[in-house]
């Protein structure tokens, strides 16, 4: 559905209107294309003294052949930069957080339109000393504030990577530096420590998932078309499954994607035995396995039926841990092997109105942070997305106000698109993605509430 206030917004005429009103002005935000670099202007990179991975950063942004500037020029010669990234790891007492305000001041508002602020630190956790874990944790407060400051589409990222965990960097810069990130902003990503074996550089960055194999569940229609879509754009095989129901339009995605159609009602019994059988049989076993089924039955908790809090949780819950236990069981998700579950921001930080849903999406969280050391000892990782307002047909049916809140309630000022949580997903699902285990990222434009 299109969105006539961000249109409205940008036409010449009644941008005026919008401007002497004081109202925000969401700009139309950047997104990936193929054959699109991922860095379209000059990147300034800096770093507090003692920094241990200014080396790993210089060699990631020479494979992307981005224009890496180390000092910036006085104002008469100053570029507007594509990227701000500081590497601030060297921080290591609260009084050194001063490099930050010393780097970003100057140049912050040099940043172009749709301009990527990316901070790199180590977990507070895996700091040796109090004082260290204090400054490595107001990283995280810092980046989320900027974020909110930065307007014209501008996203800002914290990543903290563990030491060893280097060689699993490259995916996760070249995702948040490029137009794959559009509406992902003000989070929080963990790179742990990874055998660089591991860490499947792609022979084409454009096809990323060439060769892999993938399992969409909820593919005929809205987000799960949209990363069926995306994945088979990236190069993989893609089996889309759905429910019966849905048997026509998940033949017609298949179809238009170059892939295979599965009907299967992953609620039944059997599916799990099933799903598993048909990706061993048919294709050997299954690389990337994306859970993205899921409904919503709305109502407050006191009039809320039986069949309305089960079908909510089944579906959207317990038949992800029934599916993940067949394939993990039978060995059928294969060595290097992806596993993505889609959450939701409701999950965080609950709505009215959905004690079931936001339990189910909840409990998503909680499986993938139990899973992740039991995928990292198969040499495989699980991640979850946490889609905030996303254009779907469900939010197209919402009433006006409550769609227009949810549209304008985040840094970024509009609704995402379901290529970004698509997009989100094949950076996950990426065999280069190796460290990235564990990790929940809300794909929400920075929601302003609750998360």
């Amino acid at each position: 559905m299109s969105d006539r206030y961000q249109a409205l917004s940008s036409n010449p005429v009644t941008r005026r209107v919008v401007r002497a009103f004081g109202l925000p002005t969401p700009v139309s935000l950047q997104r990936h294309e193929p054959g699109r670099p991922v860095a379209s202007g000059p990147m300034l990179v800096g770093g507090a003294r003692g920094g241990r991975l200014a080396a790993s950063i210089t060699e990631i942004l020479r494979s992307i052949e981005a224009h890496v500037v180390t000092e910036a020029r006085g104002d008469e010669e100053r570029p507007e930069f594509a990227a701000l990234i500081f590497d601030a790891t060297g921080i290591d007492d609260s009084r050194r957080l001063r490099s930050l305000y010393d780097f970003f001041h100057p140049v912050v508002r040099t940043l172009t339109t749709c301009g990527r602020v990316v901070v790199i630190g180590t977990p507070p956790e895996r700091c040796p000393d109090p004082r260290q874990a204090a400054a490595q944790r107001a990283l995280e407060g810092f980046v989320r504030s900027l974020a909110k400051e930065l307007g014209r589409g501008g996203t800002a990222q914290l990543v903290q990577v563990v030491e060893g965990g280097e060689a699993g960097m490259e995916s996760t810069l070249r995702f948040l530096l490029s137009a794959r990130s559009a509406y992902v902003s003000g989070q929080v990503i963990r790179i742990d420590q990874v055998d660089p074996g591991d860490v499947v550089t792609p022979d084409d960055w454009d096809r990323p998932l060439a060769g892999r194999v993938a399992v969409v569940t909820g593919a005929a229609r809205g987000i799960g078309e949209a990363i069926a879509r995306t994945f088979a754009r990236d190069g993989a095989e893609v089996v889309c499954a759905d429910v019966p129901a849905q048997g026509e339009p998940l033949t017609a995605v298949a179809n238009r994607i170059g892939g295979s159609a599965l009907q299967l009602d992953i609620t039944d019994p059997d599916a799990p035995g099933a799903l598993a059988e048909h990706m061993g049989i048919r294709h050997g076993g299954v690389d990337i396995v994306v859970h993205n089924a899921g409904i919503t039955r709305d109502r407050t908790l006191a009039r809320m039926a039986e069949e309305e809090w089960d079908s909510v949780l089944d579906i959207n819950l317990s038949s992800q841990e029934r599916l993940n236990d067949a394939l993990l069981d039978g060995d059928v998700l294969r060595a290097g092997g992806r596993i993505v579950s889609v959450s939701s921001v409701g999950g965080i930080a609950g709505n009215r109105g959905q004690t079931n849903y936001a339990a189910s999406k909840a409990g998503i969280i909680g499986m993938v942070m139990a899973l992740a050391p039991v995928l990292r000892e198969r040499r495989a990782t699980i991640n979850a997305v946490a889609p905030g307002f996303i254009e779907t047909q469900m939010t197209s049916a919402m009433p006006l106000a409550a769609r227009e809140a949810g549209r304008r309630m985040n840094s970024l000022g509009q609704g995402g698109q379901p290529v970004d949580v698509a997009e989100t997903i094949g950076w996950f699902a990426s065999p280069a993605s190796a460290g990235v285990n564990g990790n929940v990222v809300r794909v929400c434009g920075q929601a302003l509430l609750g998360a």
